[in-house]
């Protein structure tokens, strides 16, 4: 896949980073997702949900809505951002609805415009209290622009790559001998997270993907740190990922998708996983909404 010509603030060709990926590491991660997923109705199942979850987001956030969004709309797709929910009542309570809303709705004004997105994506973490406690936050911002424009931005979550600490989907799948000793020299900024998602883009296409190529990378990304975590006994997001025999479950969790239910005329008001309905309701969104 030919690399895109992005620009930097200044208008300048942006610097891009050279990932050095796995490519064996890539094929098993992949068969494995596609192995998981048959019996539970395909990898097209869950890229079904994905597609379901971000309408959700355009239809409450999208065109400016963000600025009158009520709190109980929000507190719907909170619960489909697994490192925010458990965490964002408490900034709701201490900042209040007003101040939390006006900081998503400045982080989506002019989001087409992906030239200055890290200088947005500071301001928007600079309106919550800098402790490492909300750190939540970028994850918050990463989670909103991914679904209300998903073309334009790709997963930017910490999860996919947190240079300070070294971890994420990056690491998981990065080439070299002794990886987990080593510290990648690749900054988490926008141009990184978009060259991640040309590369494994790539590497689908040539693997037989052609179909839902945003959803196919993001249940990618999703089920390499899903195995991450699994291997480290749930200790990542705690309460949010226990250790389960389901090799799919934390890849469901990492993405919201335990909080996604099928629209009414589809299924029987159950969760992707089978469980109970959970808090985001679907059936608010057009029957044209795919």
């Amino acid at each position: 896949m030919a690399s895109l010509v992005t620009l930097n603030g200044a208008g300048q060709p942006a610097v891009r980073p050279v990932l050095h990926l796995d490519g064996p590491r890539l094929r098993a991660a992949l068969e494995q997702l596609i192995a998981a997923a048959e019996p539970q109705g395909g990898v097209e199942r869950y890229a079904e949900a994905m597609k379901l979850k971000a309408a959700a987001y355009q239809q409450m956030l999208g065109d400016g809505r963000a600025a009158s969004l009520d709190l109980a709309d929000f507190e719907e797709l909170a619960a489909t951002m697994p490192t925010v929910r458990r965490r964002i009542g408490r900034v709701v309570d201490e900042m209040g609805w007003t101040a939390v809303r006006a900081a998503i709705a400045r982080l989506l004004e002019a989001g087409h415009d992906t030239t200055i997105v890290d200088e947005r994506m500071a301001a928007f973490c600079s309106a919550f209290p800098a402790t490492k406690e909300f750190r939540f936050a970028r994850d918050l911002g990463a989670e909103v622009l991914h679904n209300v424009l998903p073309e334009h931005y790709p997963l930017m979550q910490r999860w996919v790559w947190d240079m300070k600490a070294n971890t994420g989907v990056i690491r998981e799948i990065w080439h070299g001998d002794n990886v987990d000793a080593q510290v990648i020299d690749v900054a988490d900024d926008y141009e990184t997270f978009l060259v991640l998602r040309e590369e494994l883009s790539q590497f689908l296409s040539d693997n037989g993907v052609f179909r839902d190529m945003l959803w196919y990378v993001d249940l990618l990304s999703a089920h390499i740190y899903g195995g991450y975590i699994n291997a480290q006994g749930g200790a990542y997001l705690k309460t949010d990922f226990s250790a389960v025999p389901d090799p799919l479950e934390h890849t469901r969790r990492i993405l919201g998708l335990d909080a996604v239910k099928r629209r009414p005329d589809l299924t029987r008001s159950r969760t992707i996983d089978g469980g109970k309905a959970t808090p985001l309701d679907l059936k608010r969104l057009p029957r044209t909404a795919k």
